[in-house]
């Protein structure tokens, strides 16, 4: 028995000896035909296996990666369960040995063909192959049904990636991405692999003797999971169309492929109603419906997460259209908003879309939402990236009729402050807001034009003289807008654009010239025309003005002297036009000359001495 034992390891290594050795394409070629052929051969499947490698020869991984599709797709229906089944006992069946042994294999193949997905050695091209095969088993492996477990792993193998896994991304939107099913499945296992980052981060911050430095390594591991998390649930596309619709395309067979069914019309119609309810989580009509629940546990899950500055930032960019509309109860990211809002800065800038619209269509109550608004009203949002949709909310936010009239003159009051310090493009965007807000608010009309109070007979000569005209009472440091006191002030901000060195703000205040009290005569300026304006609009929009007197540097008569009479009343400036030089002042000039001659002679003996 020990001799019979030792034979057989020896048999048993001889393919793995094999299996190291650099076969040629040919032998590889040889080895697959003969694993298709017979049983006989089944110990070159580990001989193939070996070769699924990224760093294997691309011609011939390819090669074995073809020959074992070829092998596994027929008989994946007939293999056992990857996980033990406690109710065979038939332990000593040599039909089901043999299938469990294969089964093995093909978890092994499809391991293999994950890391090859995953690998950044791994040729281009032959990723696309190798995502197509296991795209195939999800298809397949399962009965006809989405064989969910497979694709949850090639998820998780490209969201703990350490290396860019775009390619294969881009891959799945491009090529089954399209497909509803896949979408549905790829929300749940996103929503899963979010909530294992989300307690693995709350463990590590939990953990008070972790090393600082294990501590960074799985902080920068975790930014770069979260960051593919977001590329990839942020190209999935929507779901289109109405929830009754059934016609979306499917990559699995709705129905299954179900063996035929034979006996007595009863049993046959049980197990008819059994495969039907077993299949019926993958009808169309039935993910159309719940793609909507899927899309918001797998969007709110991802939003718990720390998300980096720079994912924190695309996603509010994107929120309010890519999200917000296709969420089953849009409420739900009230906090994630009122968070990011509370924040300040450009990131407050950024939530203000959806926080609006959450506010306008969704009923969402935030007390101190103008006082944060009025807070990000600083020079340096003239200047930032998203500056012309915040403008337009701005104006939005500030139509309604119901607005107080301490509000509506701190926005004005404020926004004439800063005209003074911004470019002349946003100078431009505040006097159009400016002009909206007195054309809607006539109870701070009061600010355009401010006359001093007339003294009262109570005053004293004293309290006269100690009362200095012109000041301001006007808080601009303040924060509240109510404690602002702008309806103590004036736009004398305003005044001051007359002179504005941009033709372009000088012409535009007189607008603000007419009466806006009365509607019937004035109309809202569109904010959208000026808020992306620029240095480089402006310079262009005046070059393409055509005016009918243009100033330039000449003059239609000869001028006869530097400065006109007007300019200094009481003086004259004639010149006949003849340069000439009196003989005086010839005979000054040569004596100043020689005088020079003199100074250099003496300087020059001087230095010789």
């Amino acid at each position: 028995m020990a001799s019979i034992a030792s034979k057989n390891a020896k048999n048993k290594s001889k393919p793995k000896s094999k299996s190291k050795e650099r076969l040629s394409l040919s032998e590889l070629k040889t080895l697959g035909h003969q694993l298709l052929s017979s049983r006989a051969h089944i110990n070159n499947l580990p001989i193939l296996l070996s070769h699924v490698s990224p760093t294997s020869p691309p011609p011939h991984a390819l090669e074995s990666l073809l020959s074992l599709h070829s092998f596994f797709a027929p008989i994946l229906s007939d293999l056992p369960s990857s996980k033990p089944s406690s109710t065979n006992h038939r332990d000593d069946d040599p039909e089901l040995i043999y299938n469990t042994w294969v089964r093995s294999k093909f978890d092994i193949f499809v391991n293999s063909l994950i890391d090859f997905a995953a690998s950044p050695l791994a040729d281009e091209t032959l990723k696309e192959v190798v995502l197509d095969t296991m795209m195939e088993f999800v298809k397949v492996a399962n009965g006809g049904r989405f064989h969910s477990a497979i694709y949850h792993r090639l998820l998780h193998a490209i969201v703990h990636s350490t290396v860019p896994v775009n390619f294969v991304v881009d891959l799945l939107v491009s090529k089954y991405f399209k497909y509803i099913d896949v979408r549905y499945f790829t929300y749940i296992s996103l929503e899963k692999l979010a909530r294992t980052l989300e307690e693995k981060d709350i463990s590590d911050h939990g953990d008070v003797n972790a090393d600082s430095n294990d501590e960074s390594h799985s902080k920068s591991s975790l930014e770069i999971f979260i960051h593919n998390i977001h590329y990839v649930i942020s190209h999935i596309p929507p779901l289109e169309g109405s929830d009754e619709k059934s016609d979306f395309e499917m990559w699995s067979r709705s129905g299954g492929d179900s063996k035929e069914l034979s006996g007595n019309p009863k049993a046959e119609d049980k197990q008819l109603h059994t495969e039907k309810n077993k299949n019926n989580v993958l009808s169309a009509a039935k993910i159309a419906k719940k793609m909507k629940l899927k899309f918001t546990k797998a969007w709110i899950s991802f939003l718990r997460l720390q998300l980096p500055l720079d994912v924190y930032k695309e996603v509010l960019v994107t929120l309010h259209q890519a999200v917000i509309p296709y969420l089953s109860n849009p409420i739900m990211l009230c906090d994630f908003l009122t968070r990011s809002y509370d924040i300040g800065g450009v990131v407050s800038v950024m939530a203000l879309s959806s926080l609006f619209i959450l506010m306008t269509q969704y009923g969402l109550e935030y007390p101190n939402f103008y006082e944060k608004l009025y807070a990000l009203l600083v020079p340096s949002i003239f200047m930032a990236k998203h500056r012309a949709k915040f403008f337009q909310l701005l104006d939005s936010c500030l139509k309604s009729t119901l607005l107080p009239a301490y509000l509506a003159a701190a926005f004005a009051k404020k926004l004439s402050r800063l005209s003074l310090s911004v470019p002349a493009s946003g100078a431009l965007v505040i006097i159009a807001l400016i002009h909206n807000l007195l054309r809607r608010h006539p109870s701070i009309n009061c600010l355009v034009h401010r006359e001093v109070q007339e003294e009262t007979a109570k005053e004293t000569d004293a309290d006269m003289s100690s009362r200095k005209l012109g000041i301001d009472h006007f808080d601009n440091e303040e924060s509240n807008p109510i404690k602002s006191k702008a309806m103590k002030s004036s736009l004398w901000e305003i005044d001051t654009l007359r002179h504005h060195y941009c033709p372009a703000v000088s012409r535009f205040v007189l607008s603000l010239e007419n009466d806006l009290t009365v509607r019937a005569k004035t109309t809202e300026m569109t904010v959208q025309d000026f808020s992306s304006g620029s240095y480089a609009t402006i310079f262009g929009d005046e070059i393409r003005r055509r005016v009918k007197q243009v100033p330039l540097a000449f003059y239609k008569a000869i001028p006869t002297s530097l400065f006109s009479e007007s300019d200094f009343p009481g003086w004259t400036f004639k010149h006949d036009g003849k340069e000439t030089i009196d003989g005086n002042d010839e005979k000054q000039i040569t004596n100043i000359s020689d005088e020079c001659d003199n100074s250099s002679a003496k300087r020059q003996r001087v230095e010789n001495s």
